[in-house]
């Protein structure tokens, strides 16, 4: 098996702010706190963003979007909502490859509830379009979701380990088919197929060049 790289140190200082945020996050939706705790905690993350809104803010394209990660400079994208150990919003995902197959091992928290105990449908789609963006970037011409379907099968608990795994069917020209399955244990939760077309790389580099414009505009 084969872990995707990760582009920073999980003991640096953003990485653990990162995971101190999904510890926030966990406890705003889950906390029976008093209200005194929650005042204290409030002023101490008041403080932390004050102290960072103080400081510049810009940062390279280093990546969010899986199905495009044969453009990245690392494979593991450290800034996706679904995979990205700098990212607070993600679970996140831990990803590898083993064999021909992607697999995505993940706890959902709290923060992603849908029903009672169980994760929002909406998180397991984008989960299964980050997992399949992986699955289809490993045939080399990696390009952009064009379909998702997915099926529910299950209910999807909260707080369990679960299990992605996706793959490739089939390549048509620019076409590239894939699947990929949830399980919690045995347990079927959700099964998914998608459809992407390979991206040429100008669409790539116009993509990047509206990006850094729409930064300059907001700085």
């Amino acid at each position: 098996m084969f872990d995707f790289e990760r582009s920073h140190d999980p003991a640096d200082a953003r990485f653990r702010l990162a995971e101190a945020a999904r510890r926030v996050i966990e406890q705003l939706t889950s906390s029976t706190a008093s209200d005194d705790a929650f005042e204290q905690a409030r002023d101490l993350v008041e403080q932390a963003a004050g102290l960072l809104d103080a400081r510049g803010h810009d940062r390279l394209y280093s990546g969010a979007e899986a199905s495009l990660s044969d453009h990245q400079d690392a494979i593991f994208l450290d800034f996706s909502p679904l995979v990205g150990g700098l990212n607070p919003l993600a679970p996140p995902i831990a990803m590898h490859v083993d064999g021909g197959d992607v697999v995505g091992d993940v706890v959902f928290g709290s923060a992603y509830e849908g029903p009672p105990g169980c994760v929002h449908g909406g998180f397991i789609a984008a989960s299964f379009d980050e997992v399949l963006g992986f699955a289809q970037s490993l045939g080399g011409q990696p390009g952009m979701t064009a379909r998702l379907q997915i099926s529910y099968r299950s209910p999807t608990p909260l707080h369990r380990p679960l299990r992605f795994v996706g793959r490739i069917d089939r390549v048509e020209g620019r076409k590239i088919h894939t699947s990929a399955t949830l399980h919690h244990g045995d347990t079927l939760c959700a099964e998914a197929e998608g459809l992407f077309v390979s991206v040429k790389p100008e669409v790539f580099v116009r993509l990047m060049q509206d990006r850094a414009q729409r930064t300059d505009r907001a700085g």
